[in-house]
């Protein structure tokens, strides 16, 4: 993958091929937001440009490849990114406008969404040398005409790289939930990680036990499966056993982002214990209970900042570290 700039943030050195760096793939787009007070705002947003946000927060040399237009709104999300040394891959601005994804809060924070979109992936995208993983989910593994392309270049990336997903389920975009979920659970077939909400659970297997899906899912291929339960914590399943985590009591003020932030920490933290890349899979696979207790702890934690604020403003390295 070709990228565009270089950019320094603390002593990681974005943008430069070869360099050990995560590989997203994925929508960005611009979020209306309308509150529950009648407010509207209007920022940039995306899923999984959010977990790429998250990254390039935390330190990480993270690259997206998304599918943008070199319009107004575009250059909002362009500088968005640019401020937390996130690096766009070539081709990224060839839409012919930028997607549009609107949301409404209830008076808990809760948002509901609906979409105007389209999704590729800019012709010549591929997995470069240096790529430690590669992050999809949400509507770019679902929706087509790009969701091909994410599922070849995911199934390229395995021989490399760890393939880290989360379904982030948008039922407005996703249709009947049984084909959803057939379609989900191949992406879960190629994934070494992947992270879910019990929320989308909850729509792709209404009435299931989401840990019980998780183990299912688990048996499918992955080494890690994370459920997340919102203030409730989080579960972890691998092939040794369950561990959960209590999330920190906070103030919330939205949950806009909040699962994005939950899973840009969780690549961070894998990256912190040296299980990233192909030839980590059988490490990660053995991970044992302690670090995957510190890590769950450190992803409720960015998650918890995360939703005490308005929007998908996940914190940075330093203010996590002072929390």
């Amino acid at each position: 993958m070709t990228t565009t700039g270089t950019t320094t943030h603390g002593t990681t050195t974005h943008g430069t091929d070869g360099d050990p760096h995560v590989l997203v793939l994925g929508e960005a787009l611009i979020d209306v937001v309308h509150r529950a007070d009648g407010r509207v705002d209007e920022h940039p947003g995306g899923s999984l440009a959010n977990v790429a946000l998250t990254l390039g927060r935390l330190g990480r040399d993270a690259r997206l490849v998304t599918w943008i237009g070199d319009d107004e709104r575009g250059a909002t999300i362009r500088a968005w990114l640019e401020e937390s040394a996130v690096t766009l891959g070539a081709g990224s601005t060839g839409a012919p406008s930028t997607s549009v994804a609107t949301a409404h809060l209830d008076d808990q924070g809760a948002a509901t969404y609906t979409f105007d979109l389209e999704w590729r992936v800019p012709a010549g995208t591929d997995v470069a040398p240096g790529t430690l993983a590669v992050h999809t989910g949400s509507i770019a593994a679902v929706l087509e005409p790009g969701a091909s392309a994410v599922r070849s270049l995911v199934a390229t990336a395995r021989s490399t790289a760890t393939v880290t997903y989360d379904p982030n389920a948008r039922p407005a975009l996703m249709g009947d939930p049984v084909e959803a979920r057939a379609r989900i659970e191949e992406l879960v077939g190629l994934a070494d990680v992947v992270k879910v909400s019990d929320e989308d659970l909850a729509w792709l297997a209404p009435g299931a036990d989401p840990v019980d899906v998780a183990r299912g899912w688990r048996a499918l291929g992955p080494a890690l499966v994370v459920v997340t339960f919102g203030g409730e914590g989080a579960v972890a399943v691998t092939a040794e056993g369950e561990q959960r985590v209590a999330a920190p009591r906070v103030d919330v003020v939205d949950t806009v982002g909040a699962g994005d932030s939950f899973m840009g920490a969780l690549v961070d933290g894998l990256w912190d214990a040296g299980l990233l890349g192909a030839d980590r899979r059988e490490a990660l696979r053995a991970i044992d209970g302690p670090t995957l207790s510190r890590l769950l702890e450190r992803c409720v934690a960015v998650a918890a900042i995360t939703v005490s604020r308005a929007g998908a403003n996940p914190p940075r390295r330093a203010e996590l570290s002072s929390a």
